[in-house]
């Protein structure tokens, strides 16, 4: 993360950089969903990785970990995970300044990624190359399901990575540099882990290129929730009623 994370300063700002107003209990516990949702995806996915037989991250692409007899695991974390996503993605809605840079397509570019995780979770991917066990050794013979499955990494990558550019130009504008760059690299690594992986034949770059960004969503929420909760003290309170003080 970023050195300047945790650095607010309205001097440093301008006007619509922090939250409109001081965010609801149901818009923290929004945002929260999204600073659980990445690292949960991706501890779930290592763990089925080094426990399931017959799996090889080298080899394997992770969406193959939905089938067989523990792939509803992995079915759970696509949805859940997905589900998460979107309603980090209604928080940073709430809290992001109308008007504001990012405020309409950051949101709506983050639900769309969690969107293309419920969907993976729905149709689930083709056996292939021996997995599950029993499976054909070769590439899959594609059904209609797994057609379908396969428009999910795409938007997920092009919504997400997309999302990644918003917010590194809304940071950039707030003198933001450090969450700047690291929005921007994010997206960068995605690309290039997950292009590599095809001739070095090792879907794990694949996977890595998808926890830095996966992760930068985490933390791209936890960074909204902290502002959130600045926003929240900085707001001015009523003076307490003392003795003698009528109260309407």
């Amino acid at each position: 993360m970023p050195a300047d994370a945790s650095r607010t300063s309205d001097a440093a700002s301008p006007p619509g950089a922090r939250p409109a107003a001081a965010p609801s209990r149901a818009t923290r516990i929004l945002l929260a969903c999204g600073v659980v949702a990445g690292p949960l995806f991706v501890l779930l996915i290592l763990a089925q990785a080094m426990t399931r037989d017959g799996f090889d991250p080298r080899r394997h692409p992770l969406s193959l970990l939905s089938l067989g007899e523990q792939g509803w695991i992995q079915t759970v974390n696509f949805l859940v995970s997905g589900l998460l996503v979107v309603a980090s993605a209604r928080g940073a809605a709430r809290v992001l300044s109308p008007g504001s840079a990012g405020r309409t397509w950051g949101p709506a570019l983050l639900g769309v990624y969690g969107a293309a995780l419920v969907w993976a979770g729905v149709f689930r991917t083709d056996p292939a190359d021996g997995f599950p066990p029993g499976a054909p050794a070769g590439p899959a013979d594609a059904g209609w399901h797994g057609l379908l499955h396969n428009i999910a990494p795409v938007g997920m990558g092009v919504a997400l990575s997309a999302a990644c550019l918003v917010f590194a130009r809304r940071f950039a504008r707030d003198g933001r540099r450090g969450w700047a760059a690291y929005s921007a690299v994010a997206a960068v690594a995605y690309y290039v882990l997950g292009f590599a992986a095809f001739p070095a034949q090792d879907f794990r770059l694949m996977l890595a290129g998808g926890a830095v960004i996966w992760t930068w969503a985490a933390a791209l929420s936890l960074r909204l929730l902290v502002d959130a909760r600045a926003a929240d003290r900085d707001q001015p309170r009523p003076p307490a009623a003392g003795p003698g003080t009528e109260m309407p």
